[in-house]
């Protein structure tokens, strides 16, 4: 088993995408805390407590897992997950920071707190869980963080900006782990998953023919498409694969760009505000970016 002796938390692990990274996990060696807080997709309180049910699932099965209910938004929630994987299994290996919630809606129309919500879990929850493992990564001399990014923030969706800019931020920290930690042979990568989940099925979608038939397509993306690229940049064998985004879609795994120079303009003069225009309207224009949702980029149905 290619995770044998290694431990770590998984948050968000309590449904979905998450839930199938902690059974995979576990199914190749690791021993797991199982974060989930138990909430709604908006991140409203329920009566459930999923991280229970997966933590005993794993169990059943003859792994190793316990549950913990903390929010990764709280400091010391975040750092309690962490220092629950070495209490519980001696050590920690790995972090996924997977919980997110969703609080779609046009921009004109978003509220402060739809903003500050989603922030507040995807980007400032996942830099609670590295940083706290990043003490003990530092220590050891090895760790690995992996965050689940999107599309949404990789390439653009419509009604989702707070989630949109919460998740090509997790690309910035994941570089940023990476350029920092390489040092202390932590790794950080980011994979942007293509999955039929209770969160993907709340996004929002057109009415015409195509956008119906994109969701239909959709469907056949399971949760577990991304685990077997997860277990494996987790792994040791993984140890040269640092600082990268990758697309997982059905039987796909697309390697991202990050952004670089695409094309240059240069006046020795001084620039005035005619020749940025000569610049915009001549040969920079060629170069600009569309402005693409995901669907454009990917306009083919989902290999599986």
């Amino acid at each position: 088993m290619i995770l044998d002796g290694k431990a770590g938390v998984v948050t968000g692990a309590g449904r979905g995408i998450g839930r199938e990274l902690a059974l995979g996990l576990a199914q190749e060696g690791a021993a797991v805390v199982v974060n989930d807080l138990g909430v709604a997709l908006d991140g409203g309180p329920t009566e459930e407590s999923p991280a229970h049910a997966v933590a005993a699932e794993i169990r059943r099965a003859g792994g190793q897992a316990v549950a913990n209910t903390g929010s990764v938004t709280s400091w010391d929630e975040a750092r309690a997950m962490v220092e629950q994987s070495v209490a519980a299994f001696g050590r920690i290996d790995f972090v996924i920071n997977n919980a997110g919630i969703v609080r779609d809606v046009i921009f004109h129309r978003m509220t402060e707190s739809d903003w500050d919500a989603v922030i507040a879990v995807h980007l400032k929850g996942a830099f609670n869980v590295a940083r706290a493992a990043a003490e003990h990564f530092r220590a050891q001399g090895s760790g690995a963080v992996l965050n689940m990014t999107s599309t949404s923030g990789l390439i653009g969706n419509v009604g989702q900006a707070n989630y949109a800019v919460a998740k090509l931020g997790l690309v910035a920290l994941t570089r940023s782990i990476a350029l920092d930690m390489q040092r202390f042979n932590v790794r950080a990568n980011a994979i942007a998953p293509f999955a039929w989940t209770r969160m993907t099925e709340s996004v929002p979608a057109g009415d015409d023919a195509k956008s119906r038939a994109r969701r239909e397509n959709l469907r056949c993306l399971g949760p577990a498409d991304c685990v077997p690229l997860a277990v494996y940049l987790l792994s040791d064998a993984a140890r040269g694969i640092n600082g990268q985004v990758f697309v997982v879609r059905g039987a796909e795994i697309v390697l991202f760009s990050l952004p670089r120079p695409a094309r240059a303009a240069r006046y020795p003069g001084g620039w005035t505000p005619a020749r940025v225009a000569e610049a915009l309207e001549g040969p920079l224009r060629d170069a600009f970016v569309p402005l693409d949702v995901t669907a454009d980029v990917f306009p083919y149905d989902p290999p599986v």
